[in-house]
């Protein structure tokens, strides 16, 4: 059935993982899927291109071009705080003269507007800064709550995961040994039917002295009780037989 679920692992309940054997079985996988995997130097050739590009901003793309291009980074620029006089070839003219006293205006202003921010840091960046604080105490204690959430729900999946094969276990195991007991039952009337019909063949006289221990050989080789050997012997016949 499509979208049907096969579950073929109960980790709560599995037995058999230290068998010999089992240890060396998986590291054959493990070995099997390194020999099929053949990585090359460029692995992620086949996961197309990368979604990086989408967060470049153009100063952000500038950079990595320079970088690429091993140039050097461009020195840190003083243009702004520096008051430069006319060019040489205009200190007769007043108008450059009055273009160099706006400049002036321009720097001084910045500057007032920068003694004015600290100022105002100085008297409310103590209590701004707090208040970022008590904020980002909050985000921490949300995102805190939230992961203590989840890890509750996991250990609560969790739990109701065990409870359920826990209680599964208990009734494949019931089952197993009623299987068992019925198998052991069938082989145990199969060997007295064997017994019974040697003892009518011979009563009738069809069967020979040659035939009586072949068919008691076929009837010591049925057991009384399943032991694992034979419960595993028998289970693999069923699946194979099953399984064509």
């Amino acid at each position: 059935m499509a979208g049907e679920v096969v579950v073929d692992a109960l980790p709560y309940i599995d037995q058999g993982y230290d068998d010999p054997g089992v240890r060396e079985a998986a590291l054959a996988m493990v070995e099997e899927e390194c020999r099929r995997y053949r990585p090359t130097k460029n692995y992620l050739e086949n996961a197309g291109p990368e979604p990086s590009s989408a967060f470049e901003t153009p100063a952000l793309q500038r950079e990595m071009e320079r970088v690429q291009q091993r140039l050097p980074m461009e020195p840190l620029s003083m243009k702004r705080y520096e008051l430069p006089p006319p060019p040489a070839g205009r200190l007769g003219e007043p108008g450059a003269w009055g273009e160099a006293v706006d400049n002036s205006h321009a720097q001084l202003s910045h500057q007032a507007a920068r003694v004015l921010n600290l100022e105002l840091q100085l008297q409310y960046g103590a209590e701004a800064w707090r208040s970022y604080l008590h904020t980002l105490q909050a985000l921490v204690n949300k995102a805190q709550n939230q992961h203590s959430e989840l890890r509750k729900q996991i250990a609560a999946v969790n739990w109701e995961r065990k409870c359920s094969q826990t209680a599964s276990g208990a009734r494949l195991r019931a089952l197993r040994r009623r299987w068992a007991q019925l198998v052991s039952d069938n082989y145990r009337l199969e060997r007295a039917l064997i017994q019974l019909e040697t003892q009518l063949q011979k009563a009738r006289g069809e069967a020979t002295d040659d035939d009586l221990p072949a068919n008691l050989e076929i009837a010591k080789l049925l057991p009384d009780k399943l032991n694992s050997e034979t419960e595993k012997e028998v289970q693999k016949k069923i699946e194979d037989m099953f399984a064509d």
